[in-house]
């Protein structure tokens, strides 16, 4: 395998950064604190946010009521705070230098031709803690070959703890939102693979950080086996690319199609990092 892509190991995930100087260090260690701290529409505490961010209550209280009055943080009661909508308006200017359609399609092509499976790009969903498809290669295959319902399609999709694909998003998660994932119930259309014990699922997350990439069989559905690799924007997660193959065609020395899964992944990653130009 090529020795140029390398693992993806745990360094993706937020840290605490150095002490800031600053105001303006302060003003974004504030704001980065949510990010690690909180999940979708949680509130916090001043002192929780204070002692996330590294600095005295009196700063950050400063920090959090001017950027009340400006929509990026929000005070529900007396001293709980949460990201506010200026914090997601700024997210959608941000999606503006996301890959194209075009680009990533492109990419699910190759992969697709390179190892004869359904390559799809699963996106982490802006709504709740979950995943959704914006895109897929899958040749002359039909869709239905897949054997899922809608139904099935939405519940077992939806959820991070199920699947291949899904694991590869969530290994990248802060742990309060893995924690929020690990407490949802397995959809009972899940395939026997599943991983339904969550400290075996807890060791496999460790697993994806450390390999760059997770294997999952029959565990979304029955008679279909995964491969699948994280995507990133600017070094957080963004979402992963899925290879999926009937467990029959799956080729015992899973190497090749890990290098091919891996290799569509990272091209999709590398897209983020520089302008988009637009088209038409």
């Amino acid at each position: 395998m090529n020795s140029a892509i390398t693992a993806t190991a745990s360094d993706r995930q937020d840290r605490p950064a150095a002490k800031p100087a600053s105001l303006a260090d302060k003003a974004f260690s504030v704001q980065q604190a949510f990010t690690r701290i909180a999940t979708p529409g949680s509130v916090h505490s001043l002192r929780a946010i204070a002692e996330e961010a590294g600095l005295d209550d009196a700063t950050v209280h400063r920090i959090l009521q001017t950027g009340v009055g400006r929509g990026v943080f929000e005070q529900v009661g007396r001293g709980r705070y949460r990201l506010g909508t200026g914090t997601a308006r700024a997210g959608l200017h941000a999606m503006a230098e996301a890959p194209g359609a075009a680009s990533t399609h492109s990419t699910l092509v190759a992969l697709h031709q390179a190892t004869g499976g359904l390559a799809l790009l699963y996106v982490l969903s802006p709504f709740g803690v979950g995943r959704l498809c914006t895109d897929y290669a899958i040749g002359d295959r039909d869709p239905a070959e897949v054997g899922m319902t809608a139904e099935d399609i939405v519940s077992v999709s939806r959820s991070l703890r199920t699947g291949a694909s899904g694991r590869a998003i969530l290994a990248y998660l802060p742990q309060k939102i893995r924690d929020r994932v690990l407490a949802e119930e397995v959809p009972p259309t899940a395939g026997p693979g599943v991983i339904r014990d969550n400290d075996a699922l807890a060791t496999s997350l460790g697993e994806v950080r450390r390999m760059g990439f997770a294997i999952g069989r029959q565990e979304c559905m029955t008679g279909w086996d995964s491969v699948a690799a994280p995507a990133f924007w600017d070094g957080g997660i963004m979402g992963s690319v899925l290879l999926l193959r009937p467990s029959g065609e799956m080729p015992e020395d899973l190497r090749p199609m890990i290098y091919h899964t891996r290799r569509a992944a990272e091209e999709i990653s590398q897209l983020t990092l520089s302008p988009v130009t637009p088209t038409g």
